[in-house]
């Protein structure tokens, strides 16, 4: 949400800075993200300086030309040539210095330079107004009043304004503040209680007056879609360019002016929060509007040009024949106002915010108007913002108003009242504030007093705030005015010690999170909710299995997550688009999927259908790179896998001990998946490029899932024993066998220890070998093996004995053979 901080002061006078103002609303939680100056022309003409013309004569090779000595107030004179038909001597004029850049109608710049125009030099350029973009005229050089001061830069001389933008992260519950006025009124109630002088007002609508004739009549066909619905309509319209003032404030927040009546409606929406449309009335069939369902698959073209399909649930307006506008969400293509528009129909109305979110999602069409519909606007507004966008249509296109603003609302709305106990909203703050206070900040924040007594009060919460009704509510908007940094720390607090269960499951997680970031590893975090497309094609987590978000924001958030891989890749894909490709990262979060109840009758309202599940997911990518202090080596499945033999490690766990199958071919090209007593513990492998294709990943990645809850039943097995040093020494000894492609280590690994039992520490695999010199199914391990005696120190006999037995083993066994 974009605001713009000199709109705000049409509305409060203050002696604040931008920066003072960003401090108020994020302390009252309208967090400002990011601070941009706004100037009305980008770069404020930097360079470009008020210069007198002390000397014009004819340039001697041109017919046209004229070398001009300026004087700029610097100790020399300095020339420059200039085209223009009516520069002459005794002028002040603008001057764009070597070096300045001016800006041009396609967004780039423009840098003077000096040069030499028909053999005289030039050292700058005198400036027409659409050359420095604040006009159109290029018939002549920019003359000066001769009071203008030679030097001054053109940022003053011409009054250039300048902005700053506040970009606010809105969360859903405050839709009150997505307007100007929205966010003045949180301001005004925080200088209010901190004392600081404010003076505040608002556009006043008591100019409008009804007019003479008959209007378009309404009819509302669907009361429960639209509760409240206002037309307006206003002949002799004159449509045209807005004026500069309206203009600039549009597009110091980043919207491009159309027209004057689409400016308006959308300058009242920024202004005050409430959408409007508005209609040519002279394409309104049989002059009146029909507000009602649509027709079951009716065909609807919207202002983008595109045919959509409406169903019985999309709420239309409609005149005598047609539909002219989805209600809330988006205007139609031949009803909108025109250039030649006289006559306009302005809607304002109060739509029922479920039915507008629904629309808008299963369209795919979210506007600014939609926006605000579906979250809950203030019904109270509804005739304030129409009558607001009249007058102004009034003033800057012309018009007269035809008859009465015509209007259905036949429920009034009512305001939601909540009772208050100053002792429950004491604790609930945890510190005594004054009856008065309570009383004070509610009515600068537009709740009303509907009574008072010493132990509480009851107030009536203003319309505009439709994410209160509760006490607890009402607390946090005084905390929000308060502040939460004037409620102190207690000096002491009192807590109860109970025994903790072993392991902790916490610590554990701190264990892991603290042995990965040693590592290089960066600890991400992504939404629960996910794209439910992901999971389409997909066998290991199907589509079936997905638990649905019954309103989702967007389609890109519909669904629970059933795994971390998909949110890893996100990052993945993000980081590579900016330049950052060597990555190792990991998460733990939570994935949830649908398990029917048997039995059940309906098995999605059973809560026992539903599954939720902690996961740790490491993602390893990326070509490496070489520095003159250190190599980050390149991304590849061993690298993978020793991360997690060493994360099992850390837990006295070996990977070796666990069963093994192949990942499955729908998440990864290759990699395995490890199991503990028939549960999936881990899988870890390269991504398929299936999955790496839709995040226009080309680079591959290496990633494991390991399943917390299995994995935390091999930590509570983890015990922790002491025993004295091994006082004799260990001794090494290696092998470099060939075996078939179908061994693996670890039936190797496993075979040594049952045969070696009480000396064979530790058996490693150092280096794997396929090449032209051995047979094309064969494959060279070379294994170490570390041997050890606690009770002595071991013989050359003993050692050779043992290898002996071991490459017995490995020959009988596995048909390997000694290199």
């Amino acid at each position: 949400m974009n605001i713009s901080f000199n709109w705000l002061k049409d509305y409060l006078k203050f002696d604040l800075t931008a920066e003072q103002v960003a401090a108020i609303l994020t302390s009252t939680g309208l967090e400002v993200e990011h601070m941009e100056t706004v100037e009305q022309i980008p770069g404020g003409l930097a360079g470009v300086i008020v210069a007198e013309v002390v000397e014009c004569v004819p340039h001697p090779d041109s017919d046209h030309l004229h070398i001009t000595k300026l004087n700029t107030g610097a100790p020399e004179l300095l020339q420059v040539v200039c085209g223009a038909p009516n520069v002459a001597q005794g002028q002040k004029v603008l001057l764009a210095t070597v070096g300045t850049e001016l800006p041009t109608d396609d967004g780039s710049k423009f840098k003077i330079k000096r040069s030499k125009i028909r053999g005289a030099e030039s050292n700058g350029m005198i400036c027409a107004e659409d050359e420095l973009g604040i006009g159109n005229d290029h018939s002549g050089i920019m003359v000066l009043d001769p009071s203008a001061v030679v030097g001054t830069p053109a940022k003053e001389q011409l009054h250039l304004k300048e902005d700053t933008l506040f970009e606010i992260g809105l969360t859903p519950n405050r839709i009150d503040g997505a307007s100007h006025i929205g966010v003045v009124r949180d301001l005004y109630a925080y200088c209010v209680q901190h004392d600081i002088p404010v003076e505040y007002t608002l556009p006043e609508v008591s100019a409008f007056k009804p007019g003479p004739g008959v209007p378009i009549s309404i009819s509302v066909e669907a009361p429960d879609l639209a509760p409240r619905y206002i037309g307006i309509t206003i002949k002799d319209v004159k449509v045209g360019p807005s004026p500069d003032w309206l203009k600039e404030r549009l597009m110091a927040i980043g919207q491009r002016p159309i027209n004057s009546i689409v400016d308006i409606t959308n300058f009242v929406l920024n202004e005050m929060g409430h959408p409007l449309h508005a209609f040519d009335a002279a394409k309104i069939q049989g002059r009146k509007v029909v507000v009602r369902r649509s027709t079951p698959d009716c065909k609807f073209t919207t202002l983008d040009g595109v045919e959509r399909t409406l169903c019985t649930d999309d709420l239309v307006i409609c005149d005598t024949e047609r539909p002219m506008c989805i209600a809330g969400v988006f205007g139609g293509l031949d009803s909108g106002v025109t250039e030649s528009t006289t006559e306009v129909f302005l809607e304002a109305a109060y739509f029922n915010p479920v039915s507008i979110r629904k629309t808008s999602k299963r369209l795919g069409l979210k506007t600014d108007a939609s926006f605000r519909y579906e979250r809950g606007i203030n019904p109270l507004a509804t005739p304030i913002a129409g009558m607001r966008a009249a007058l102004l249509i009034q003033e800057i296109a012309g018009g007269t108003i035809v008859g009465s603003p015509q209007e259905f609302y036949p429920t009034p709305f009512q305001c939601a009242r909540v009772a208050l106990s100053y002792d429950r909203m004491n604790r609930l703050i945890g510190k005594e504030l004054a009856p008065e206070t309570y009383l004070s900040i509610l009515k600068s924040l537009d709740f009303t007093i509907e009574s008072a007594h010493t132990e509480g009060c009851a107030v009536i919460v203003p319309a505009y705030r439709v994410d209160v009704t509760r006490e607890c509510d009402v607390v946090e908007e005084v905390l929000r005015i308060y502040g939460y940094n004037n409620i102190e720390l207690p000096v002491s607090m009192k807590a109860s010690i109970n025994p903790s269960v072993h392991p902790d499951p916490e610590h554990v997680r701190k264990i892991v999170s603290d042995l990965l970031s040693d590592r290089g590893f960066i600890e991400i975090m992504n939404n629960s909710l996910t794209k439910g497309e992901y999971y389409d094609k997909l066998k290991t987590y199907p589509a079936e299995n997905l638990v649905p978000i019954v309103n989702p924001l967007s389609n890109d958030l519909n669904v629970m997550r059933q795994t971390l891989i998909f949110n890893a890749l996100e990052v993945v894909a993000r980081n590579i688009n900016h330049q950052n490709n060597n990555l190792k990262l990991y998460e733990i979060g939570n994935c949830y999927s649908y398990q029917p109840v048997e039995g059940a009758e309906n098995p999605r309202a059973e809560l026992k259908s539903y599954r939720e599940e902690q996961r740790l997911c490491l993602v390893v990518t990326g070509p490496g790179q070489k520095s003159w202090r250190n190599e980050i080596g390149a991304g590849n499945y061993f690298a993978m896998k020793g991360y997690l033999e060493l994360l099992l490690q850390r837990f006295k766990v070996s990977i070796y001990d666990l069963e093994t199958d192949a990942a499955p071919s729908d998440l990864f090209a290759e990699g395995l998946v490890y199991k503990l007593g028939g549960k999936t513990l881990a899988m870890a492998g390269t991504v398929a490029k299936s999955l790496l294709k839709p995040f226009d990943i080309k680079q591959p990645v290496f990633l494991a899932e390991i399943r917390w809850p299995v994995f935390f039943e091999l930590v509570k097995r983890d015990k922790v024993k002491y025993k004295e040093l091994p006082r004799f020494p260990e001794v090494r000894r290696d092998l470099a066998l060939l075996v078939d492609e179908s061994v693996s280590f670890a039936d190797l690994r496993k075979a040594a220890f049952q045969t070696a039992r009480g000396i064979l520490r530790q058996v490693s695999l150092f280096d794997v070998y396929r090449g032209p010199k051995i047979l094309t199914d064969k494959k060279q391990y070379a294994i170490s093996f570390i041997l050890q005696d606690e009770e002595k120190t071991l013989t050359d006999a003993a050692v050779e004995a043992t290898m002996a037995k071991l490459l017995k083993t490995f020959e009988n066994k596995f048909g390997a053979t000694l290199r």
